[in-house]
């Protein structure tokens, strides 16, 4: 009898086109990426603008990256005033990453931070040399030399837990360069934005009640779309958002 083990497997033709299909998304993909890398590690001033089409979405890893739109904007409210000796931290939310990269590379009028960083779990972006790897379950475990440094922060915790919340704000309040009594009339230092989920709002302002964080009227969007209501925290005021507190009370926009 004939050992049927022995015979080849065999794929019908409909099934044969989608496992080409998959292959040939992935090899591209691949591609893209490594491209991806090169044009990370040559950037310069004109260079290609980098894109985030590289890095698919992880759900595993509560990844939802923001649109062009959302990702620009927020980068410039970070870039907006900032001086050539300060710092400033993304802390998972790498979008708004490749957007500063981008805007730094691309608008010679822009003010540049002395330094840029990337908090990030995903591994994948550690093609980027500002990349630091990020895992929100050891919120301190980071560089020693951005404890008490950051003077601007962007920060999307992955998950909308309270314990996650929690954590990705005790990282925020250990970089954050101390307020000194010589900043208190200018800008709020760090410049900090939080983006999460609208059911966060309580807590959200708890936590970064000492940044004096409010809820926004900005609304950040997010390129795939997202079923969560998705709010903007800041403790300033800008021409993209005001305080949701202070429109209801028919107040104008405080000075930043």
């Amino acid at each position: 009898m004939a050992d049927s083990d022995d015979e080849p497997i065999t794929l019908s033709s409909h099934a044969l086109a989608a496992l080409q299909e998959f292959y040939g998304e992935r090899d591209a993909h691949a591609d893209k990426f490594e491209k991806l890398k090169a044009a990370a590690e040559e950037q310069h001033a004109g260079a290609q603008p980098l894109s985030m089409d590289a890095f698919t979405e992880d759900w595993n890893e509560s990844q939802f990256w923001y649109s062009d739109e959302t990702a620009t904007l927020l980068a410039r409210q970070l870039l907006d005033g900032v001086c050539e000796d300060e710092i400033i931290a993304v802390v998972s939310a790498p979008s708004v990453f490749v957007a500063l990269k981008n805007l730094l590379n691309t608008d010679a009028t822009l003010p540049k931070p002395g330094k840029l960083y990337l908090l990030e779990h995903d591994q994948r972006f550690s093609v980027f040399p500002e990349f630091i790897f990020y895992d929100f379950q050891q919120p301190i475990k980071l560089p020693a030399h951005l404890k008490g440094a950051v003077d601007r922060i962007i920060c999307d915790p992955p998950f909308l837990s309270e314990d996650c919340q929690t954590k990705a704000a005790l990282t925020v309040r250990w970089m954050s360069r101390p307020l000194s009594g010589a900043d208190s009339h200018s800008s709020p230092r760090p410049r900090l934005i939080v983006c999460t989920g609208e059911r966060m709002e309580t807590l959200v302002t708890k936590l970064y009640r000492s940044f004096g964080a409010h809820t926004t009227t900005y609304e950040p969007r997010h390129a795939r779309g997202l079923s969560n209501e998705f709010y903007c925290y800041a403790n300033f005021e800008c021409d993209a958002w005001r305080f949701r507190d202070e429109e209801k009370d028919g107040e104008g926009p405080k000075a930043t």
